[in-house]
């Protein structure tokens, strides 16, 4: 609980940028979160991550090819009403929807991946989005802050909006 507990004390300053982004507005939110916390200035973070994952602190359920752990329920008075999950995947995920939106911050971990065929760094869902999360090209580690938690496992809606 200690190693959880100082990883969302090492999120916090993501954490505050994420309370004041809009994700109906992916790209904007996306242009935000490039320019505040770029995926190049948190290797710390990304070590930390990869030390969980290996330590097994972190990541400590599999379903398939997916490693994958809560961090923080949207409760939890540190998360800033955001569920935080952690996530060690090659390959695809279960297909969901994001009633609120989505944000992801992808490490690379080994060989090219891509996540949803995007370069490691952050991805931004719109609500009512629905994905089969894949990785492509390697493996990664992957946050996912889900706002108030909100997340549905169901097969393709019709309709669906794009990520940014």
């Amino acid at each position: 609980m200690a190693e959880r507990n100082a990883l969302i004390a090492a999120l916090k300053p993501i954490l505050d940028t994420l309370a004041s982004l809009d994700s109906s507005d992916p790209k904007t939110a996306l242009a935000v979160l490039n320019e505040k916390h770029p995926v190049s200035s948190l290797s710390e973070l990304a070590a930390f991550f990869r030390i969980g994952v290996e330590e097994g602190w972190l990541c400590d359920r599999e379903a398939g090819e997916v490693l994958y752990s809560r961090v923080a329920k949207a409760s939890d008075p540190m998360s800033g009403n955001m569920s935080i999950d952690a996530v060690h995947m090659k390959g695809p995920g279960p297909g969901h929807t994001h009633p609120m939106g989505e944000f992801d911050l992808c490490f690379a971990v080994d060989g090219d991946p891509k996540f949803d065929g995007r370069a490691p760094g952050w991805t931004v869902y719109p609500p009512n989005s629905w994905h089969v999360p894949t990785v492509s090209g390697g493996s990664m580690d992957i946050l996912y802050f889900l706002p108030e938690g909100a997340m549905r496992f169901e097969p393709k809606p019709t309709g669906n909006a794009t990520p940014a």
